[in-house]
């Protein structure tokens, strides 16, 4: 009462610089955890040198494939004759030394729950320099151990696949020992 009689306002900007400032600085801690987790989800980028080995044997994947086309296209007979083991599978089981490719055999296993569902995995391994057929073939007999511990919860979605792929690019590297630099996923089937 003694504010309307002495002729002075109410004061209510108190309250409103208050919810102002508040969410500021709401927004300054959601902006900053954002760009934090960001940091920390995101992929490193690749090295000029991993880059230039993963485009090769892209265009070498590529090559067979175009190559594999226009075999399935002749016609019967024609003058190159039976189309080999390897142009059928696409990769060859062991790449040459240049792109330094290593196709692992199919994976197929049961999922550890529920038992009724399969899971199939064709993956390729990209080695730093000569592949080594002796540690791919340990890479493949752990990666075929680990998927029978899955169960489909885990790897439902893309979310799942995503998760699927860095514990099995782990793995990868702890048996490798930092000489294979990256898995390629050729298929991924669960049944």
């Amino acid at each position: 009462m003694d504010e309307i009689e002495n002729g002075t306002p109410p004061k209510k900007k108190s309250g409103m610089v208050m919810t102002i400032a508040a969410v500021a600085i709401v927004s300054v801690l959601g902006a900053g955890g954002g760009w934090f987790l960001g940091s920390m989800l995101a992929p490193e980028p690749l090295t000029s040198d991993e880059a230039r080995v993963l485009e090769e044997a892209k265009a070498t994947i590529r090559t067979r494939e175009a190559a594999e086309a226009a075999n399935e296209a002749a016609p019967p007979g024609g003058g190159h004759g039976e189309a080999s083991k390897e142009d059928k599978d696409g990769l060859p089981k062991a790449s040459t030394e240049a792109n330094g490719v290593l196709q692992l055999d199919p994976i197929t296993t049961n999922l550890s729950y529920p038992t009724e569902n399969w899971i199939r995995l064709e993956l390729a391994l990209l080695f730093k320099g000569a592949p080594d057929v002796a540690m791919a073939q340990q890479i493949h007999e752990d990666i075929a151990t680990y998927l029978r511990t899955v169960s489909l919860q885990q790897i439902q979605g893309p979310r799942g696949f995503q998760y699927l792929k860095d514990d099995i690019q782990e793995r990868v590297d702890l048996r490798s020992e930092g000489r294979v630099t990256n898995v390629i996923f050729r298929t991924f089937v669960v049944q």
